[in-house]
């Protein structure tokens, strides 16, 4: 759990007020890693890997099927649903600013967007292919992704390890910065309204930054219990400990209920909330947290205020165009 920095005063359109220095704007470029470079070319076959539904087994569930673009980056259900209709057990988080987790999925079990873009299509529950060799050689059957890998890695290419490498390539081109939040803390302190800023020094004086920190507000890798504090009507009314979170990997005590710390970036835009998708509303999973995590019980009016300060962390989205796929001509792929 991170701790909250030292206080800073930062100039309002009323007066001043002290707010957390752990703010941070959002970068405008993700890191990437050594061994996986970006081009325009290797992006665009990211994005066509990443909107084809033919890397599942229906050919009905592509990975933007659960995590949309067009939209908040997930698909605003509870569970998201696979092929066959079947529904997973955790929400979908959002693969907007994705690329500034250390580590992905709920339960952290993905060190990087390469390693994680290669989980769902082999889930029998999410995109049902029985293997990688399986997706490969489907891949290989359509001569336009032999042109598009070739174009990219050279002759021979359509592998696991370079489909996923370009859709994490493309993943890391999804950031949304200049929010009005980011205005704000790059200067332009008429970015935010006054209840905005109240909201904002709420959300410093309780303490939600020692765990949302950072430009992106997810902790940069942090794990948290969830929840830290007891509360059979909440428990009743939404079952957050049913899943037992990093434990179901780890398979050890001390890691149940622990979970990646989400991102608040766009959170307004990714209803129902948390690991289980059981809050339908912002407010209302705004006072769930202080609850659970500070055993707080706000008023109406800060609950209020912190909202509108969530509103103000929905960033720029940079324009999407679908991509053409590459046909298959007189045939199908399954």
């Amino acid at each position: 759990m991170f701790k909250l920095r030292s206080l800073v005063t930062a100039l309002a359109l009323v007066g001043s007020i002290s707010v957390a220095s752990a703010w941070e704007a959002l970068p405008t470029q993700a890191p990437e890693p050594a061994d996986n470079s970006s081009s325009p070319e290797k992006i665009e076959l990211g994005k066509m890997l990443y909107h084809d539904p033919r890397l599942s087994s229906t050919g009905t569930v592509s990975c933007a099927s659960c995590h949309n673009t067009m939209l908040g980056g997930e698909d605003n259900r509870s569970f998201s649903m696979g092929v066959g209709a079947q529904l997973g057990g955790r929400s979908a988080p959002t693969v907007w600013n994705s690329a500034f987790n250390k580590v992905q999925f709920w339960d952290g079990r993905a060190a990087s967007l390469e390693e994680q873009a290669a989980g769902p299509v082999t889930s029998p529950v999410e995109m049902g292919m029985k293997n990688w060799d399986e997706v490969t050689t489907r891949l290989k059957g359509i001569k336009g992704y032999e042109v598009a890998f070739k174009e990219v890695y050279g002759e021979n290419s359509i592998t696991k390890e370079n489909a996923t490498k370009a859709i994490a390539a493309y993943e890391r081109t999804l950031i949304t910065p200049n929010s009005p939040y980011d205005k704000f803390v790059t200067g332009d302190k008429s970015a935010l309204s006054a209840q905005q800023i109240r909201g904002m020094e709420k959300v410093a004086e309780l303490g939600c930054t020692s765990c949302h920190s950072g430009a992106a507000f997810n902790g940069a890798g942090t794990f948290q219990k969830f929840p830290v504090n007891a509360d059979g009507f909440l428990e009743a009314k939404y079952h957050f400990t049913k899943d037992k979170g990093v434990a179901e990997v780890s398979k050890k005590s001390q890691d149940e209920h622990f979970f990646k710390v989400p991102t608040l970036r766009n959170i307004a835009l990714t209803a129902p909330y948390f690991h289980n998708g059981s809050v339908a509303t912002l407010d209302e999973a705004v006072k769930v947290m202080a609850k659970l995590q500070l055993n707080k019980e706000l008023s109406k009016e800060e609950t209020a205020d912190i909202v509108a300060f969530l509103n103000g962390l929905t960033g720029e989205f940079p324009k999407q165009t679908m991509p053409r796929l590459p046909e298959t001509s007189g045939k199908t792929t399954n």
